[in-house]
């Protein structure tokens, strides 16, 4: 049987960020728990084309060959920063060049990030309704990580690890 691939999408658009951070965490905590091959993807890393892109057929070829990824992956984990209750636009633009059927049934590891702990129900109300409409099955457990719970832009609250790790447990 293949390695599975576990595709992780931080949607933050600058780099180093607290949801690269989020992202490459829960995809470490993946890599220790099961046989699985990890891959990262930035919002940054689609380019210009993700932009001015109508739909995936307009992205670059590199743009698409990760767009291609993002969609061949045996499960995903998602994480968005949060800006006014809300994921950022460009991270949604990327969403909403799948086709509705192109998550049906896949794992998602739902998480976002936020200056503060106001923002922790835009996972319940933005990211797992998004989702759903998808079909995708987004995992029980979702996360959310605030200003707090990073020391030098790594995730260090002792709260959070502990709720990722129950996340990536359902895996499973």
């Amino acid at each position: 049987m293949a390695t599975p691939l576990i595709v992780g999408l931080s949607g933050n658009i600058t780099t180093p960020s607290k949801t690269r951070s989020l992202t490459s965490t829960a995809l470490h905590l993946v890599s220790e728990r099961l046989d699985a091959e990890t891959r990262l993807l930035d919002v940054n890393d689609f380019g210009d084309s993700l932009g001015r892109a109508r739909q995936a057929g307009d992205l670059s070829s590199d743009a698409r060959q990760k767009f291609d990824l993002l969609l061949s992956a045996d499960a995903l984990v998602i994480a968005t920063p949060i800006y006014k209750a809300s994921y950022p636009g460009l991270f949604k633009h990327l969403i909403d060049l799948m086709d509705p059927v192109a998550l049906r049934g896949k794992p998602v590891l739902l998480a976002a990030t936020g200056g503060g702990e106001k923002h922790a129900l835009a996972v319940e109300h933005q990211l797992r309704p998004l989702l759903a409409f998808f079909e995708a099955q987004g995992l029980a457990t979702a996360v959310h990580a605030c200003d707090k719970d990073f020391a030098e832009g790594v995730l260090t609250g002792a709260a959070t690890l502990d709720r990722l790790a129950r996340a990536v447990a359902q895996f499973d």
